[in-house]
């Protein structure tokens, strides 16, 4: 999840987020995102935790009032009480609530959201940046991943932020007001811009690893014998021609 946290990052996207022609992607489309989205993305906080309030109360519900529309009704009321009223979802939709193996497990997504803001802060705090930065890697892998499951989470999130976990780091972002928000980025991102055209580009990626793109029994590509980039050209043109040819 803090992986995938970088790709709204306004400077990952001036560099990796382009077209056809290398061309990155326009801040203004990047500052509309946040002008449509921020402001609402205490929602999505909301639309989490009721799920767990709603499993935390429905397992202290006592036996003789299991119906089923009891049931739906603590769904409502919970709904009402922490996202202001139903939810376009409804809660019972969640499949974790009637999937027996992943009871009481849905506030796992909540507490590894807490963890992604709450190491970001810290990067940001001790480097100053987290997109390209080469000691993050390294970081991440002596905290959080050498350990496997040696660790409980909660320890992992305090050995390398020199926190316990909370949720501040996120509820900070959520306060944080809309046009200071996209003058950082905008800041972020003419930094990163600037920093690309002074890069020599390097088409040479190596990942230690092989990349086989296959179809069936079919191997489309082979990052061994082109390169990762190589693979990924012959990909994209397999797929624009199996594309042509179903349209035809």
């Amino acid at each position: 999840m803090f992986l995938d946290s970088l790709v709204g990052d306004a400077a990952w996207r001036a560099k990796y987020a382009r077209d056809l022609n290398g061309n990155p992607i326009p801040f203004e489309i990047h500052e509309e995102g946040i002008r449509s989205t921020h402001p609402f993305q205490v929602l999505q906080l909301r639309a989490m935790l009721s799920v767990s309030y709603f499993e935390k109360a429905l397992y202290e519900l006592p036996e003789d009032q299991l119906t089923v529309d009891k049931v739906q009704a603590l769904a409502d009321e919970i709904e009402t009480k922490i996202q202001g009223g139903l939810n376009g979802r409804p809660l019972l939709s969640v499949p974790h609530l009637v999937s027996d193996e992943a009871s009481c497990y849905y506030q796992g997504y909540t507490l590894a959201e807490m963890s992604v803001h709450q190491t970001r802060e810290f990067f940001k705090n001790r480097d100053g940046y987290i997109v390209d930065n080469p000691e993050v890697g390294p970081t991440l892998a002596k905290a959080y991943w050498e350990c496997g499951n040696s660790k409980p989470f909660l320890q992992l999130v305090q050995d390398l932020t020199g926190k316990e976990l909370s949720g501040k780091a996120w509820v900070d972002e959520l306060q944080e007001d809309v046009e200071e928000r996209i003058a950082q980025e905008r800041k972020e991102y003419d930094e990163m811009i600037k920093k690309c055209a002074n890069e020599k580009q390097d088409d040479n990626i190596d990942l230690d690893m092989t990349v086989k793109f296959v179809d069936g029994d079919e191997i489309i590509s082979d990052s061994s014998k082109t390169g990762l980039l190589g693979a990924c050209k012959e990909f994209e043109e397999f797929v624009a021609a199996r594309t042509a040819k179903a349209s035809s």
